[in-house]
């Protein structure tokens, strides 16, 4: 197991460029087994998340060659329909598999997932949407077996809008008789390079990112060649890294469009942001003003995957921040980890109150899951003194040689 080692209080500078969607690769690779065709997919990140999608499609019988950030799939020789449970306990994304299984085979067996502990994930929606579409799920011991004969057009209503639930519907409803309407979809950006992505296979979907998604069966899909979105989560990291080390830093290929939640809240702290096209700028040279409120929502609203790391900046802001955790529960844990660095935070359940102190102080830490890693790099890019941070697997389920893009703007990082 690595650890990051930082000497901080660097101030960081440059350009960086932003890699392919860890949320949006996922769902597009699930989708690859749909039409027993071949798929070129650029702009794919190098990410642990990625392998482990990769290993389950292998595992299934799925041909695959990846050179440098391009991957061809050729689901054609896919000879199972069981998940390998190892490979679904470490990634929760592996659920919407589900979809895209029961379209081609109208069969699967997997177990429930696993992925980051960040509070209960429940995949009722999922299961209570796939049985409107004619699945019949049966569950014991740890697996859900889910069969359908036909899989039918129907109209969804979910309870929440989950990212999740509403890839997984749209691959089901891909080649199901008929049209399904999914109403209060989530409207994720992810969403629609995935929509994008089935479009260019020969399926009939509209509306993602509304809240409303069409999708009208159809009888095959054909090969495919699909670019990855750039990830919006990894961008406003980068622009956190900025602000936290009173930075000026240019971050490249980004779609500023997906990024205006974090920009505004930014801009509430302080920092000075130009855009330009696909890129853009983040100038700190104060220390950060504290933010009154910040409540994670769905899309468009501020992103939860952005929490923790704004949780970082506003422990060394002037004045005291809210922050209201409304997606996941449990999602706190790196608060923690900030106070052994001299962070005085104070969590109520859901709300943490964040009074900013002048610095942090490095100390031993251990990243709990993949944002609240980050989260604790950034406060280490800041504080007095060397930070260690262990478990960075989580890190790097989500993130691409994060330290050493953060050593190429000057920051004293290393992996050890």
């Amino acid at each position: 197991m690595g650890k990051i080692v930082i000497n901080g209080g660097n101030k960081l500078t440059g350009e960086i460029s932003v890699s392919g969607a860890k949320n949006a690769i996922l769902p597009i690779l699930a989708a690859t087994v749909i039409g027993g065709h071949e798929s070129t997919i650029f702009n794919v990140p190098n990410l642990r998340d990625v392998e482990v999608m990769e290993e389950i499609l292998l595992s299934l019988g799925c041909r695959i060659r990846r050179i440098d950030k391009m991957m061809w799939v050729d689901s054609k020789p896919i000879d199972s329909i069981r998940i390998p449970e190892e490979l679904v306990r470490e990634m929760r994304s592996s659920i919407i598999l589900m979809g895209a299984m029961l379209t081609r085979f109208g069969e699967i067996i997997i177990s429930y997932p696993g992925g980051c502990e960040i509070g209960p994930r429940p995949i009722d929606l999922h299961l209570k949407a796939l049985r409107q579409l004619g699945v019949e799920i049966k569950e014991s011991h740890g697996f859900l077996h889910c069969k359908a004969k036909e899989l039918r057009g129907t109209e969804v209503q979910l309870d929440y809008p989950s990212v999740g639930a509403t890839e997984n519907i749209m691959l089901a409803a891909v080649k199901a008789k008929g049209t399904t309407v999914i109403r209060n979809a989530a409207r994720e950006p992810e969403i629609v390079d995935l929509q994008r992505y089935l479009n260019r296979a020969g399926a009939k979907i509209n509306g993602a990112g509304t809240s409303v998604v069409t999708i009208e069966g159809v009888d095959r899909l054909t090969d495919v060649t699909h670019t990855t979105m750039s990830d919006r989560i990894v961008a406003g990291t980068y622009m956190i890294a900025s602000a936290i080390t009173n930075g000026e830093v240019v971050i490249k290929n980004v779609v500023i469009d997906h990024l205006q939640a974090i920009i505004a809240k930014l801009r509430e702290a302080g920092c000075l942001i130009y855009s330009n096209n696909d890129s853009l700028k983040i100038v700190s040279s104060n220390r950060s003003r504290s933010i009154e409120m910040i409540q994670t929502l769905p899309y468009p609203g501020f992103p939860t995957d952005m929490q923790a790391q704004m949780m970082a900046l506003l422990s060394i802001a002037n004045g005291t921040s809210i922050i209201s955790e409304t997606v996941f529960e449990n999602r706190f844990k790196h608060a923690e980890e900030l106070m052994r660095m001299g962070a005085n935070i104070k969590v109520f359940g859901k709300v943490a109150v964040i009074k900013g102190v002048k610095e942090l102080t490095g100390a031993k830490l251990s990243a709990k899951d993949l944002r609240g890693g980050a989260c604790l790099v950034l406060a280490g890019l800041s504080a007095k003194g060397v930070t260690e941070i262990d478990d960075v697997y989580h890190i790097e389920r989500g993130y691409e040689d994060l330290h050493i893009k953060l050593q190429e703007l000057g920051a004293d990082i290393k992996m050890v």
